[in-house]
């Protein structure tokens, strides 16, 4: 990408400063904007009937935050995204993200690129829910993502890989043992 071309593709963005326990978007309303994290930290979860939060995505630097269907549909999101460190974004809209899909070839092949992993990850985080035992969910989870484990505590973690923090604790004192 050229920098004439970097420099059109930010004029689309605003920039924003998020604060630790501040929303990006909560549950009810239409995710208007897609964010790009260049500092900080997010969660994306929803919280169920019995009032327990359920981790759907965790987020750092260089990562897209937003509610997909939300955003693309005009529909209320199901999902809370919340900021768990200070953090500075880049807000897109839908009409921005469309305008640049068509402008600009660069930003079309990245989003191309982007949708193909995220749809990779989603599927083996699903087989490996529905299959693998909790250690190996866990061992995985830390070996592709060591800064997430370094950077969100374990209750998150836990829930994010659908077990206890009791269970989480147990398979961590177990691998540290090993």
């Amino acid at each position: 990408m050229t920098e004439e071309d970097f420099k059109f593709l930010l004029s689309h963005f605003v920039p924003k400063r998020i604060r630790k326990k501040q929303y990006l978007l909560e549950e009810g309303k239409i995710c208007e904007y897609t964010a790009f994290i260049v500092k900080g930290s997010m969660r994306k979860y929803f919280v169920d009937e019995k009032g327990v939060e359920h981790i759907v995505d965790l987020y750092v630097e260089n990562w897209w935050a937003g509610d997909r269907e939300s955003f693309v549909q005009f529909t209320p999101s199901n999902y809370n995204i919340d900021a768990w460190e200070n953090c500075e974004v880049l807000l897109i809209s839908r009409e921005n993200t469309l305008k640049l899909c068509a402008e600009c070839p660069a930003f079309n092949d990245m989003l191309l690129k982007l949708d193909e992993r995220n749809s990779i990850a989603t599927q083996k985080r699903i087989t490996s829910t529905l299959s693998s035992c909790v250690e190996k969910r866990y061992n995985h989870f830390a070996e592709y993502h060591p800064d997430f484990v370094q950077r969100f505590p374990q209750h998150i973690i836990a829930s994010y890989l659908g077990v206890t923090k009791d269970t989480l604790s147990r398979v961590r004192s177990k691998a540290i043992k090993k």
